[in-house]
């Protein structure tokens, strides 16, 4: 394998924060490396010393002669010029024809299917087009290797499909920062895992991300096997240690040193195999109405663009939509209308009496950067009320993975995802019937997204979210509402089937542009007979749900009750899939 880049023993603090030591990286050609770790472990400055961006404390990077190096930063802002330009900007240094430049501009455009009647300027460009826009910037460069920071945020779920494409058929080597699970179970063949638990400061793995977390399981195992033996060895050592200083004096002093080191080792490995993680909880009141919110021939415009109509949901406890959708077809929109902040065109939102409706949008969370972390985490004194009881602000701060030692230490300082903890501090203090979460999970590293995903998964109220993790979207949600092209929503039961239906979009739109005549399947005799039937399906089933929510309100036997709910979410279920199967039927109609 040809080495194109090796770091060797390099360290880094900033002030009292050491971000890692002695860590040492080679990457070699066709290496595509996802590398991940905690908040705050240094992943970013990494890259960041890689490109020469940031020297390190000690240590050293060599690089092949001649290595041409592609970054491309978290976040990517530009002038206002027109997207060719930016790109010609960046062809400024080639040893091109303008002819030459301007076809490369054309061929890397239509790949990042850039529409060229956009009429905006580069800085006017959404967050997902920037980001899009960023990655061309490097690649029409050609590197030899390409380095990414966090590529899928501001992305949506098409745009992230749309990178994976992408890297996997364009750039033969790369390293990225990500905690997007699917996303690198798609496009690395390696992975580093930086982290103070593993002895080295990292844990390094050949194969796919599911592969990794089978190595990693493996060796935690044996961590653990090995701190057990320790213990055991230590307790023997520390017996011997207690006796007296006759006995004591005649051994060997090798041995009283082999004890010490026996206990230091065990302290050690002890530390590495406890586990740290973000301790989330939402806070909910507990309300057992079965209608939370019904939302009824729901219909917004902005502008001239109509984002959706006719939109009908209700939401009940542990009812868990996902809003799905590209950028700009009204996600977002929805979450606001929801929570009282804008007022929709047409239809109507009918709440529970006195219900708590809790809205998280991450760009309203963030907080000026000269103020403390215990300014930001607890901003009314030392102590925080949480669920009646009321906890000191070190204690709070050791939930969310902070030393109280940082306390004084400004936010500005803290990395994304640091900052991303606080928010979701923030959002634990209040109590919720509904929670509306507006991609809570930016800058999260993976195990504080496994912590939140559990939090969300008990809890009792209703959640609506929006999020580009598929693997929040899978564990999360019992539903999803796509809003997409005509104005259309489209409930899918899961990412799968939207990913399916999103796959058949595309080759119908490829043939259509190729100008294949398509002829729409024809309904069968029994599917015929089965379309005129369905109708009259739903008015029963419709029916048969009324007379059981009569019910409900009379009965008082606790079996009773939970009988007839069953019933009723069981009949729920059954109109759902009828109304997708009519979907289908109407396709073919």
């Amino acid at each position: 394998m040809t080495l194109l880049l090796n770091s060797q023993s390099l360290s880094k603090s900033f002030g009292t924060k050491t971000l890692f030591t002695n860590l040492s990286i080679s990457i070699f050609i066709k290496d595509r490396l996802g590398l991940i770790g905690p908040n705050g472990s240094g992943k970013s400055t990494f890259l960041k010393i890689l490109t020469g961006l940031v020297n390190p404390d000690s240590g050293e990077v060599i690089s092949k002669k001649g290595l041409k190096i592609g970054y491309v930063p978290q976040s990517c802002e530009f002038p206002s010029i027109p997207v060719e330009q930016v790109l010609m900007n960046s062809l400024a240094k080639e040893n091109l024809t303008d002819y030459d430049k301007q076809l490369l501009i054309e061929t890397w455009l239509s790949k990042m299917e850039f529409n060229k009647k956009y009429p905006v300027t580069a800085d006017l460009l959404s967050g997902g087009w920037k980001k899009r826009l960023s990655v061309v910037q490097q690649l029409i460069l050609s590197p030899d290797l390409l380095l990414l920071d966090e590529p899928t945020n501001h992305l949506d779920l098409e745009g992230i499909l749309w990178l994976e494409k992408l890297l996997i058929k364009e750039i033969p080597s790369y390293v990225l920062v990500s905690h997007d699970r699917y996303f690198l179970q798609n496009v690395v063949n390696r992975l580093i895992e930086i982290n103070s638990a593993y002895p080295k400061g990292m844990f390094a793995i050949d194969g796919s991300y599911a592969n990794f977390l089978a190595k990693k399981e493996q060796f935690l195992q044996g961590q653990l096997q090995q701190e057990c033996s320790l213990a055991s060895k230590a307790r023997r050592e520390e017996d011997w240690l207690r006796q007296t200083p006759k006995a004591r004096t005649t051994k060997a002093q090798s041995r009283i040193a082999t004890a010490n080191e026996v206990l230091q080792n065990l302290t050690v490995v002890q530390d590495r195999n406890r586990q740290k993680k973000t301790n989330i909880c939402f806070s909910s009141t507990q309300r057992e109405t079965n209608k939370l919110l019904v939302a009824k021939n729901l219909s917004k415009k902005m502008g001239d663009k109509t984002l959706f109509e006719h939109m009908d949901f209700t939401l009940s406890p542990k009812t868990r939509i996902g809003l799905m959708g590209p950028n700009g077809s009204g996600k977002t929109t929805l979450l606001r209308i929801l929570a009282k902040e804008l007022l929709p065109d047409l239809g109507t939102i009918k709440e529970a009496e006195g219900i708590k409706v809790v809205y998280f949008d991450q760009h309203k969370t963030q907080l000026p950067d000269h103020i403390t972390l215990k300014e930001a985490l607890s901003p009314n004194g030392d102590y925080i009320l949480f669920r009646g009881q009321s906890i000191h602000v070190n204690g709070w701060c050791k939930r969310f993975l902070f030393s109280p030692d940082l306390l004084n230490m400004p936010i500005g300082s803290l990395s994304g995802g640091e900052k991303a903890r606080i928010s979701i501090a923030h959002l634990m203090l209040k109590q919720a019937d509904i929670l509306l979460l507006d991609e809570p999970t930016n800058d999260l590293d993976i195990p504080t997204l496994e912590s939140l995903e559990e939090s969300l998964i008990d809890f009792p109220g209703a959640i609506v979210l929006i999020t580009h993790d598929r693997c929040m979207l899978d564990r999360v949600c019992n539903c999803l509402l796509s809003l997409g092209e005509l104005n259309q929503t489209t409930l899918y039961p899961d990412y799968a089937q939207w990913q399916t239906a999103k796959k058949n979009q595309v080759i119908l739109k490829s043939k259509e542009n190729k100008q294949i005549p398509i002829t729409k399947p024809k309904l069968s005799y029994l599917e015929q007979k089965e379309y005129q039937k369905i109708e009259k399906k739903i008015e029963l089933l419709e029916e048969e749900i009324k007379q059981l929510n009569q019910l409900l309100e009379t009965t008082i036997n606790t079996n009773d009750l939970t009988e007839i709910c069953t019933k009723i979410t069981l009949k729920e279920n059954q109109i759902e899939q009828i109304y997708l199967r009519w979907q289908t039927l109407e396709q073919k109609k």
